[in-house]
């Protein structure tokens, strides 16, 4: 026994141990009631509310390019539209497996928004506020992981692949931050241990007992906080497998298309299926100033198996109609060509595609005018697209939260769920 140490810290340190298990890989978990006695995947995925997936079009993605067709309009462009399995839907010739499965998307051709650039566009459409506001909004992903996850998983809540939001949790709190994957699905070098089971279990046991021993004297909310990812590392150990698409890819790409952002939406449709709520998919290379449609077809041509096998993947194993897929970025992108044969940012006008998760498929809602310049019919803005999606997911998307003093909702006052997109 340490000399140095009072009696009542061998006991308090001994009872700490005797109230922690060890994992396969030898590492102590403390046993924080139903934290340390994680579900199985299988358990969380039969009782987990509903999910959702992002697919994230990095810069903004042309909608006259894509879902808002303009042949033989001087906004038009060089693409060719094509029929989808959808009357009245036409998309671009370099997307036919979507095309293919339109009769699952709600196409909204009427966005209407506010935020013109790219940080604070991504802050508005991943958190449906302004970024010039002082309250620190949640992103869509922190939300569902509060309302539609369980901290008491061995995997994330809310996992992002690629370059997406910009928000994180914000005002609520660390618990509900994005876990990072490359944009290729796949677990960094941190997630291996550098040390030897024994080594890294001594390491495991002196962290949490120079932690129990500092908390008795500092109990602000950082510091638990910061014990609290540290166990949450620890434990998403034991769920490494499911990150491992090695298996699965050699036949799966045939399916979503050899390339990161189809790996991506693979892992997405794993990570949903093993009961993750939320799941973010990033795919570069938008923001198309110049050389628009050079940018277009290359990313299409990427985009069109992924998307399609996605949404196919997750109807053919039941999953759909409990996982909600957005396809959106931050802004649209003008009708107008630019002198670079580009389109620049355009927010009066443009589109975003919903399905799965309780939205009624094969449908557009709202319309443009003749050239893509203004709505026509049924403008959407982000409040009504959040409470739309917050609706689906069986969220109350006036919930109320308190930062500090202050009251604060998950939309903006006046924010209406879209009925006709909802089943």
């Amino acid at each position: 026994m340490n000399p140095f140490c009072r009696t009542g810290d061998h006991l308090s340190r001994r009872a700490f141990l005797k109230g922690a298990a060890v994992s396969g890989g030898g590492l102590v978990l403390p046993n924080w009631g139903g934290l340390a006695h994680a579900k199985t995947a299988a358990e969380i995925a039969s009782k987990a509310k509903k999910r959702c997936i992002l697919l994230w079009m990095n810069g903004g993605a042309s909608q006259i390019d894509t879902f808002d067709m303009k042949p033989g309009r001087p906004t038009g462009g060089p693409f060719r539209p094509i029929q989808s399995k959808v009357t009245g839907l036409q998309v671009c010739e370099y997307l036919p497996k979507v095309a293919a499965v339109a009769d699952k998307l709600a196409v909204i051709r009427s966005m209407q928004t506010h935020s013109p650039d790219h940080p604070d566009g991504i802050y508005h459409m991943h958190t449906c506020y302004k970024m010039s506001e002082r309250t620190p909004h949640p992103e869509l992903g922190a939300v569902i992981a509060k309302y539609n996850g369980d901290l008491g998983s061995d995997l994330p809540t809310f996992v992002r692949m690629g370059s997406c939001g910009n928000a994180g949790a914000g005002y609520l709190g660390p618990a509900h931050e994005p876990f990072s994957l490359g944009r290729d699905g796949k677990l960094g070098s941190f997630s291996t241990p550098y040390l030897a089971d024994d080594a890294e279990k001594k390491r495991a046991d002196l962290f949490r007992f120079v932690e129990s021993e500092f908390a008795v004297d500092h109990k602000a909310e950082p510091f638990a906080s910061h014990r609290t990812a540290k166990e949450r590392a620890w434990r998403l150990l034991r769920a490494k497998a499911v990150f491992d698409i090695s298996k699965e890819w050699p036949t799966a790409k045939e399916r979503y298309g050899d390339s990161d952002f189809g790996r991506g939406c693979l892992m997405a449709r794993k990570l949903v299926e093993a009961g993750v709520p939320f799941v973010e998919v990033g795919q570069e290379n938008y923001d198309s100033h110049a050389d628009n449609f050079v940018c277009h077809k290359a990313n299409m041509q990427l985009l069109d198996p992924a998307y399609s096998g996605l949404l196919t993947d997750l109807s053919e194993r039941g999953l759909l109609k409990d996982t909600l897929v957005i396809w959106m970025g931050e802004v649209g992108r003008t009708p107008g060509i630019n002198n670079r044969a580009g389109r620049d940012h355009f927010i009066r006008a443009w589109t975003t595609v919903l399905a799965g998760g309780g939205i009624v498929g094969g449908q557009v809602y709202g319309a443009t005018d003749a050239d893509g310049k203004d709505v026509k019919e049924n403008p959407v803005s982000e409040g009504d697209l959040f409470a739309t999606i917050y609706k689906a997911l069986g969220i109350n998307h006036r919930a109320k939260h308190l930062t500090g003093v202050r009251p604060v909702w998950l939309t903006p006052e006046g924010s209406q769920p879209v009925k006709e997109l909802l089943g």
